[in-house]
């Protein structure tokens, strides 16, 4: 036990000095040219270094807020909602895209019997069979899902079944949120970036790297290093671009981890400032009718 708190006493200490080090050192881990910078930027993208930077920081912010000015935390959390916000409203359209891409593909199949489609932005043909349009529509739907999960949040969209929490004062809410966030939220989605990291290199290059790699082993993997992006489909003239799904995750994690952040900061401000200030600065999309807002409220469990 003593071993491990020194272990973590001796990273947070260290994390300044390789954020420095990352930051006046770009072209050591960005000139992709060169493939043991690709090797350390895989390494250090999943490595302990990187996470207890992200922890130091998130220290760091929580105490200049709570001890100097909440304003510092209230810009935090203003910030990453609105990018979480942002991200969403537009990934939100690619279910509108699905939809037309969907409706497209049955009407040139089974009416007008085209094999194929072909488009040329800016004077580039691109011809792909009808199966590889219908089989990409799940990327579409994969998009939804990765990357509009932290708008749903903000939004208070996802479908809660609720047992306790509706019942609780209020701040035992915000105190089961901060509690959620730092033992449920961020370590099951910290594990599972760890595991969506080097899933998503093996199909973008050779050789194959895992996590239990380490930096000098990596580097001397650099000599054989080739671009090797995964382009296999589920059948012969189906969608080939599966890689992509991989990044998605990768993205998926990053988002909710940063949002996982903000909510903590949010219930721990909350908190702090009393009923007063629930809902500050929440940026949420409104609805039509008085008969949607308490549908949305009831499946969210706010009511």
């Amino acid at each position: 036990m003593v071993e491990f708190i020194l272990w973590v006493l001796q990273n947070l200490v260290m994390a300044p000095y390789n954020l420095l080090m990352a930051v006046f050192n770009p072209g050591s881990w960005l000139n992709w040219s060169d493939p043991a910078s690709v090797m350390r930027f895989i390494y250090y993208g999943a490595s302990v270094e990187l996470f207890f930077v992200v922890f130091t920081t998130f220290i760091v912010l929580t105490l200049l807020g709570v001890l100097w000015k909440r304003e510092i935390l209230w810009g935090c959390v203003r910030g990453l909602e609105g990018m979480a916000n942002g991200i969403g409203r537009i990934a939100a359209w690619a279910g509108l895209l699905m939809v037309l891409q969907q409706v497209m593909i049955v009407f040139l199949q089974r009416i007008f019997r085209v094999a194929e489609i072909e488009i040329g932005p800016l004077g580039t043909a691109f011809a792909k069979d009808l199966s590889w349009w219908a089989e990409e529509l799940k990327f579409y739907n994969a998009m939804v899902v990765a990357l509009c999960v932290t708008y749903t949040f903000v939004q208070g969209g996802h479908v809660r079944v609720d047992l306790f929490y509706s019942k609780m004062k209020y701040g035992t809410k915000r105190l089961t949120d901060m509690f959620g966030c730092m033992f449920f939220m961020l370590p099951a989605i910290t594990i599972t970036y760890l595991y969506a990291w080097f899933f998503m290199w093996r199909h973008l290059m050779t050789p194959a790297v895992t996590a239990t790699s380490d930096l000098d082993r990596m580097i001397m993997q650099a000599r054989i290093f080739r671009w090797n992006v995964e382009t296999i489909g589920f059948s012969p003239n189906g969608f080939d671009a599966y890689f992509l799904f991989k990044i998605l995750i990768v993205l998926f994690c990053a988002l909710t981890f940063v949002h996982a952040m903000a909510f903590f900061w949010r219930s721990l401000l909350e908190f702090i400032e009393g009923e007063e200030s629930e809902g500050k600065y929440l940026d949420r999309d409104g609805f039509s009718s008085e008969a949607e807002e308490i549908e949305h409220a009831i499946h969210s469990g706010s009511t």
